[in-house]
């Protein structure tokens, strides 16, 4: 498990991901729209979130997204691939959407790469169909980098990739 800091900002706290956060995060993780773009099927169980959350704790830095260190509404976490590139990832609870949550969670996050890891680069590898998703990361100054034809199996087929990048600035 990697030391993952608490960061803040006006209305959103960023506290580490914990298993304790399996039944709140079973919310996005078990529904079918929100996970429609992920490389699994929904979850079926909260058992089956709490595995997910257990391997995206040991992979890489995890954050719950809460609005004051309390209940998790969603999961940002930065994985990174090697040195100076991480890839990062992003899930809310449809419940908690369209409140900048999420732009608020990926704006400290990158600066927390970028200036605290000092990484240089990092990706987002996105569904193409998923606008909301893709409207985020643009809107976060993130880049379409190009598209990887069949680059994933998922519940929903062979699926292309869209590779979007934010450089240190």
């Amino acid at each position: 498990m990697m030391d993952t800091p608490r960061l803040e900002a006006p209305g959103l706290v960023l506290r580490p991901l914990e298993m304790s956060d399996a039944e709140a995060l079973f919310a996005a993780h078990s529904d079918p729209h929100t996970h429609q773009y992920w490389s699994s099927a929904a979850h079926k169980s909260v058992a089956q979130t709490a595995a997910y959350i257990e391997d995206t704790i040991a992979a890489g830095h995890a954050w719950a997204i809460t609005e004051n260190g309390g209940e998790a509404l969603g999961r940002i976490a930065l994985f990174q691939l090697r040195d100076g590139v991480a890839d990062i990832g992003i899930i809310m609870r449809p419940d908690a959407t369209g409140r900048g949550l999420a732009s608020k969670a990926l704006a400290l996050v990158c600066a927390y790469g970028f200036e605290t890891l000092g990484l240089h680069r990092i990706a987002a590898d996105v569904d193409p169909e998923n606008s909301a998703s893709l409207s985020l990361f643009l809107r976060a100054g993130f880049q379409r980098e190009g598209l990887l034809r069949g680059n994933w199996k998922t519940h929903l087929g062979i699926r292309d990739s869209v590779i979007l990048g934010k450089v240190r600035q």
